[in-house]
């Protein structure tokens, strides 16, 4: 879980009972160089369960993109089946972690789910307006570009197996920052053109939410979403081609 100043939105409650409840489920908070009290809220919460908690501290920020790829990078090292990243301000509620897990125990051809944001009946899905939109703007020329229908790249809820072949794309550094998800997508097609493994398009499963909330102080912006359409470009130069 990627941390960047969290120390007033960080729902230290909520993962103590999560762990409590799932002893399976482990977590590792990157602090990104943290300039509130964020390090030591987890330094507390990593000394109360040291089974469930663990921290690595990076000492300057990184942005959210190395946070994760730093994180990942460990997690792969890890025994655990699955590894993935979250949100740590729980916009995606941690009880839907198991569903992701049920996900890959069920289908094993998938390698990778995705959180999807979809506004169905029955569902608890609450976004700006303006987010919402600029969302499906970006969504769609993403999939245009990767040459994959998906709905959702954005959505910081994101598990996959523990694999070589995944660890492999997160070695090198991403190129971006707010789009790194997008990077993730086109360094998987382009490791699936001729190595026989499963197509990038069957390797991914899209799980809408039960419930995702906007939460208070996001760092994201609506100006955000037009610095990404410049890096979807970067991304697309760099790495070229559509999922065949």
């Amino acid at each position: 879980m990627p941390c960047y100043n969290e120390a007033a939105r960080l729902d230290v409650v909520a993962f103590r009972r999560f762990a409590a409840d799932e002893p399976a489920i482990d977590f590792l908070f990157v602090n990104d160089g943290s300039s509130d009290a964020t390090l030591g809220l987890l330094r507390e919460l990593e000394a109360s369960d040291r089974e469930s908690f663990a921290v690595l501290d990076l000492a300057a920020n990184a942005g959210k993109a190395e946070a994760v790829r730093a994180g990942l990078n460990v997690a792969f090292k890890s025994n655990a089946d699955y590894v993935g990243y979250w949100d740590a301000d729980l916009a995606t509620p941690l009880d839907e972690i198991p569903r992701f897990v049920a996900v890959l125990e069920r289908l094993p051809r998938i390698e990778m789910v995705f959180g999807a944001r979809v506004q169905l009946l029955g569902r608890s899905v609450r976004r700006s307006l303006v987010r919402h939109y600029l969302g499906r703007v970006f969504a769609t020329a993403v999939s245009r570009i990767l040459g994959l229908p998906i709905y959702d790249t954005q959505c910081g809820a994101k598990l996959m197996r523990r694999t070589p072949e995944l660890a492999a794309l997160f070695d090198a550094p991403f190129g971006v920052n707010w789009t790194f998800d997008v990077e993730i997508l086109a360094r998987l097609i382009r490791s699936r053109r001729g190595a026989g493994h499963t197509p990038a398009d069957e390797a991914v499963y899209e799980l809408p939410l039960e419930r995702w909330h906007d939460v208070a102080g996001s760092k994201v912006r609506p100006i955000d979403f037009f610095v990404a359409f410049f890096e979807i470009a970067r991304i697309w130069s760099r790495y070229g081609g559509r999922a065949e």
